[in-house]
């Protein structure tokens, strides 16, 4: 399915919501069905409104024609001027359109949830995940997304085996899913004595969190376990089993979260992880069903596919999906990850523009 339409499908649902909003057998009838009706409709709202004022200045545009056939030179002069201003500002919204549509249906959500695991290269690794944590909670920082650690394995020197955060803000999804995929570093350790350079990666991924509307999970759906959590080599975090572990029995996919001392509120955060991991897979289901789906060089953002390479010696960032190389890893591990996120979003508004027309 390519932007346009998809942008139809989003119209024709919001038209749809928008003519059960005014049946008044609907608005008398289930009120959670009606709540339910009127958050899909706001969900919606914005992306229906802009692609009805394009398609509005479309209209516009081709009744200009008969003035743009005038032999009358005023009324020519007249609509050549009409028609510029109206190009102008219709290529503004399809480029916003464009930025809105990245993510397909889950362009617009303001929550995802991410994940940092160490890979090869043992004590390394995790300290390089730990350094990728700290580049994306800078950035969230700057960019004012709010960032809640939603579990998390430290290893013995303060790196993490693994670490899961939710974020939330308006374009977080949109603009953090280029990161999902592997990412490799060459530095030398603290721990290498010779001076010698190491090769270790992390891999990364970003799923979109889903509503609790859009994944109805109930009890009988997974089982719940109960442990003591535990710290870097294993000694006890308390000895009360507040951590949690979840196994949800259709897909196998097991979480756990054990960073809290309260039961409760580990619960509470697996249930998070775990809707929003059934509702990637369910994602990447019909993303495999669509036969013509495009995919771009920025890739699939499959965790197996190396995205990047920091490289410590030379201050070197190199991302092998659009051959952007930076100088300045300094300031990108330390938060500003702004120029690559920007020339990620580019590419792919490059490519979605190829793809369609105005």
């Amino acid at each position: 399915m390519n932007i346009r339409d998809q942008l139809e499908q989003t119209l024709g649902r919001f038209t749809e919501l928008e003519s059960m909003m005014s049946d008044p057998t609907v608005l008398t009838g289930d009120s959670s069905r009606m709540a339910k009706i009127m958050k899909e409709h706001g969900g919606l709202l914005k992306v229906a409104t802009i692609y009805r004022n394009y398609k509005r200045m479309g209209d516009e545009l081709r009744e200009l024609s008969p003035m743009l056939e005038s032999t009358d030179p005023d009324e020519l002069a007249m609509g050549k001027e009409e028609s510029t201003r109206l190009r102008a500002e219709r290529e503004a919204i399809w480029t916003e359109l464009l930025d809105m549509s990245m993510g397909g249906e889950d362009a617009l959500r303001t929550q995802c949830v991410l994940e940092i695991r160490a890979g090869t290269g043992g004590e390394e690794a995790s300290l390089f995940a730990r350094d990728l944590y700290t580049m994306y909670k800078h950035h969230a920082d700057q960019k004012g997304w709010k960032v809640e650690v939603l579990d998390s394995s430290p290893s013995e020197r303060g790196g993490f085996k693994e670490i899961i955060l939710g974020i939330e803000g308006e374009g977080s999804f949109r603009e953090l899913q280029f990161e999902s995929g592997g990412h490799r570093v060459q530095r030398v350790p603290e721990t290498e004595a010779q001076g010698r350079i190491h090769t270790s990666a992390a891999t990364v991924a970003v799923m979109a969190e889903p509503e609790d509307i859009e994944v109805d999970l109930k009890p009988d759906d997974y089982r719940v376990d109960k442990f003591c959590a535990s710290g870097p080599g294993g000694q006890h975090v308390n000895k009360t089993e507040s951590a949690i572990r979840l196994t949800h029995y259709e897909t196998n996919i097991v979480v756990q979260c054990q960073d809290e001392k309260s039961q409760h509120k580990n619960l509470a955060r697996a249930l998070r992880v775990l809707k929003t991991r059934i509702y990637e897979v369910k994602r990447e289901e019909q993303m495999k069903q669509q036969s013509n789906e495009r995919m771009s060089l920025i890739g699939s953002g499959d965790r197996s596919e190396r995205i990047r390479t920091y490289n410590y010696p030379q201050n070197r960032l190199t991302d092998h999906r659009i051959n952007l190389t930076l100088y300045k890893l300094d300031q990108i591990i330390g938060g500003n990850l702004q120029p690559v996120s920007d020339a990620l979003i580019e590419y792919e508004r490059s490519t979605l523009r190829d793809e369609t027309d105005i």
